[in-house]
């Protein structure tokens, strides 16, 4: 799961920072995509998903530190120390901080560097706090965009400082395309977000056994898919289908209740709304191709918690039955 804790972040503007205008400068937090009132909103979430451990991210997380040690030790009270935490944070924070941390559940600390200082950073706070990190329990690491290769970094893997160093694919967002564009970034041919180059950081860094490469591809499919179809199985009703894409299928019509019954449809295929009736989506095809039901219509919706539909698939014994997305 990804918490999301704090919006603002007071260090620098880094032009690289990809969060959009809902989510810069907020105290609103995050669970996944679900806004956060109460405590029960995090833990349903990360029941929903049957997630395995959280990682929290801001803004920075350090410039709300109360606020993240009560949800590390909520998450570990409530799934225990199994479930594993890690941080991404853009300030070294000291040893108050780093026991706090600790103290609270935090397993992992990834640590993110003012790209100005990269190489530098030998003989500074930031060395040290890798180590003060460790005296204090926690696994010490970096986490980079794939701005440009830093043997630096390598070199504090080398000297046993940090245990890994995380690059990510370079990337555009909406919340920060304008300011990548004036810095001289472009897009990858052929590509919706990564940024032409970023690739070749692998060639200085990428050999190193703990370095690790994680392009947007993955990012976006396999790690966002996976949270995905993780959710659906967990929520799915009997009838509902699971896609490859981790998105749920169901037919909906506007019927009774009493008219099912009177058609034989077992009551496991279906759930009565206030309005229409949900049931599984192959078995209203069939009613209304027979005649036994007059239209209806499948629904392709995310399983998150504000249930986004991605298309429907209008059914009707007319002939100008056509296709219809979420817009429409």
């Amino acid at each position: 799961m990804v918490l999301f804790v704090y919006g603002y972040c007071d260090q620098r503007d880094c032009f690289y920072c990809p969060l959009g205008e809902n989510r810069k400068n907020v105290t609103q937090m995050y669970a996944n995509e679900r806004p956060v009132e109460d405590d029960a909103d995090v833990i349903e979430e990360a029941k929903r998903m049957s997630a395995l451990g959280t990682s929290i991210t801001g803004g920075e997380p350090q410039e709300a530190l109360d606020r993240t040690c009560h949800y590390l030790e909520l998450l570990k009270d409530e799934f225990g120390e199994d479930h594993h935490t890690h941080l991404y944070t853009g300030i070294p924070g000291g040893r108050e901080n780093m026991r706090r941390l600790s103290e609270a559940g935090l397993d992992e600390i990834r640590f993110h560097p003012p790209l100005e200082q990269w190489g530098d950073l030998h003989g500074t706070e930031w060395e040290d706090i890798l180590y003060i990190a460790r005296e204090e329990g926690l696994t010490p690491a970096f986490e980079i965009p794939g701005i440009r290769a830093e043997e630096e970094f390598l070199e504090f893997l080398d000297e046993g400082a940090a245990d890994f160093c995380n690059i990510n694919e370079f990337e555009m967002s909406d919340g920060n395309y304008r300011r990548m564009q004036e810095e001289g970034f472009e897009l990858k041919d052929d590509h919706m977000s990564a940024v032409e180059g970023s690739h070749d950081i692998l060639e200085k860094m990428g050999d190193h056994e703990k370095v690790y490469f994680c392009t947007s591809v993955f990012k976006d499919a396999a790690q966002h898919r996976s949270r995905l179809k993780r959710m659906a199985r967990n929520i799915r009703r009997p009838f509902d289908d699971v896609t490859d894409d981790g998105t749920l299928v169901y037919g909906k019509a506007w019927t009774t209740e009493a008219r099912l019954e009177t058609l034989g449809v077992p009551e496991e295929y279906y759930t009565v709304k206030s309005e229409h009736v949900e049931l599984a989506w192959w078995l209203l095809e069939e009613m209304v191709e027979e005649g036994d039901v007059e239209k209806g219509e499948i629904v392709e919706q995310y399983p998150t918690y504000d249930g986004t539909v991605v298309e429907r698939t209008p059914l009707s014994n007319s002939a100008d039955a056509g296709r219809a997305t979420a817009d429409d």
